[in-house]
């Protein structure tokens, strides 16, 4: 009785459960665990598909699917339009340059060595994140964290308040942060980086069940780059996640006052899928080594604070579209594009119309960011300038387009497509238009990309594993924004202030009855 009654219906407010623990796979389609269901092993991925609550049918709502949006929405239950990430980066109209998602000139970065670098921080968020909320319920008692080899994807789950995101420095693979969070790096990061840790890595080969060398991470005498060389392998999942436990043992995650939470998103996927796209050998053999990793992350799990104390959830940030070569061999109209051979062609198409000038700051297919200087001549209203480069970009190939004046002021067709682009809208980024791309046309002059409203870029895996979750097979519509909904409530705390999914209560496990001869509270306090 206490087993079902405490760790399953209790509240954040008492510590139960001990631990939250999201993954957040980056570049990983939903049809991926259908895939591979077969050779997984039985405690990796199978572990949340047969004994949790498994949705097989989400996708986001949302065109604009990058890393950066994808991690937003993912914590804060909210698209665009409500945690205001655009993209990766975009155009700051004041500044007059390309920014990330996350860069904060007014902090540093903490761990590098050698001159003074800008650091990260979640300021250009909009809305607050599912660990926030968790602070905000505990009075600070709940610890939050959030790791990743990149820094858009630790810092945007983490949110404000979290005791500290941690990604790494891509040339040397150590953990770095920001002085957003602390001014220097813990002991045990410290310890962690000086311990040889990543160097492990380095002159490895990666093998399928067969034998056969799929990478090595051979070091070269010059110019070793962990992220590029190490990343888009299993290796990398294997030092996040070793990382992660470290972080677990010497923080004492799980054992604390309150439920405290952990945010962890897996790059090696992404970085290894736009180079041989999602049909490949090597993407089929790094998820079936992200299942033997995942696996063994899980029994830690058990042996650290027991599985009947954590909940999980995983799901990712986005899909892909197939490598448009392949594609192209079973004769889908697919392609690749350079995005500075568009500027150049847009550019040129409005110079045509409007006098020689620079009218396209940046392309990130199939976004344009417009410069305003350089309309000025024209005097044509924010909304005209995007509308004349919308019609020349259709001419070059868009099906259709959404320029940000129209999502400002709702001007989109009351239909699930106009719904997908109003989602994706947000003040940053000055002039701007979302292009509508073909199907399987990528904006990489070669390997594969995401960023369109297609299913085979929309559709993502959302699993829970805990003592509060129905197990079974959920083949109902579902979204991202639904996950930090459904761990609110059953937390008994607020949703993220802009949060805007459905509590998943088809997936949610009956409360036990509880024995009259057996009080509710003496059954919880056991």
């Amino acid at each position: 009785m206490a087993l079902l009654a405490s760790p399953a219906f209790a509240s954040a407010y008492n510590g139960h459960p001990k631990l939250i623990v999201i993954i957040v796979i980056d570049q990983f389609r939903g049809d991926y665990l259908e895939r591979g269901r077969d050779q997984f092993v039985e405690n990796g991925f199978r572990l949340l598909m047969e004994r949790g609550a498994y949705f097989i049918n989400c996708n986001y709502d949302y065109a604009n699917t990058r890393t950066a949006p994808g991690h937003a929405t993912l914590l804060t239950g909210a698209y665009t339009d409500g945690h205001g990430i655009l993209a990766n980066e975009w155009w700051d109209a004041t500044r007059k340059k390309m920014v990330t998602s996350v860069e904060d000139d007014s902090t540093s970065l903490v761990g590098v060595t050698g001159g003074k670098s800008s650091g990260a921080s979640p300021h250009n968020l909009m809305a607050d994140t599912l660990g926030d909320e968790l602070k905000l319920a505990t009075q600070g008692k709940a610890r939050v964290y959030a790791i990743s080899l990149k820094d858009r994807a630790a810092v945007l789950p983490g949110g404000f308040s979290a005791d500290a995101a941690y990604w790494i420095d891509h040339k040397t693979g150590t953990w770095i942060t920001s002085t957003y969070y602390r001014p220097d790096l813990p002991a045990w990061v410290r310890e962690f980086n000086s311990s040889g840790r990543a160097a492990k890595y380095w002159n490895l080969d990666w093998k399928d069940a067969s034998g056969a060398v799929l990478r090595s991470t051979t070091r070269p005498a010059e110019g070793a780059v962990f992220y590029d060389t190490i990343g888009p392998t299993p290796f990398a999942n294997d030092y996040e996640l070793e990382f992660a436990r470290e972080l677990i043992t010497q923080e004492r995650l799980g054992d604390g006052p309150a439920t405290d939470l952990l945010a962890i998103s897996l790059s090696a996927n992404d970085i290894l899928g736009h180079r041989v796209g999602p049909d490949s050998a090597e993407a089929r053999a790094m998820v079936l080594a992200l299942d033997r990793e995942l696996a063994d992350f899980f029994g830690f799990l058990g042996r650290q604070i027991g599985l009947a104390n954590i909940w999980i959830a995983l799901s990712a940030d986005h899909g892909v579209a197939p490598k448009p070569d392949y594609a192209k061999s079973l004769h889908l109209p697919a392609a690749n594009l350079d995005n500075n051979a568009i500027r150049t062609q847009l550019n040129d198409a409005l110079s045509a119309r409007f006098g020689h000038g620079d009218y396209v700051e940046s392309v990130d297919w199939p976004i344009a960011f417009l410069s305003a200087d350089g309309f000025s001549h024209t005097k044509l209203h924010e909304s005209e300038a995007e509308r004349a480069a919308g019609d020349a970009l259709k001419e070059m190939g868009l099906r259709g387009y959404f320029t940000r004046a129209q999502l400002a002021n709702f001007e989109v067709p009351p239909d699930s497509w106009g719904r997908k682009y109003l989602h994706s809208y947000s003040p940053y980024g000055g002039w701007y238009l979302l292009g509508v791309p073909p199907p399987y046309v990528v904006g990489l002059k070669s390997g594969t990309d995401h960023a369109s409203p297609y299913n085979y870029d929309t559709h993502v895996p959302l699993l829970f594993f805990g003592l509060g979750f129905q197990p079974g097979v959920y083949r109902g519509q579902a979204e991202p924004v639904d996950l930090v909904a459904t761990l609110a409530s059953l937390l008994g705390i607020n949703a993220p202030s802009r949060a805007t999914g459905r509590v998943l209560t088809e997936a949610l496990a009956s409360r036990p009855a509880v024995s009259p001869a057996t009080p509710a509270t003496e059954a919880v306090s056991k």
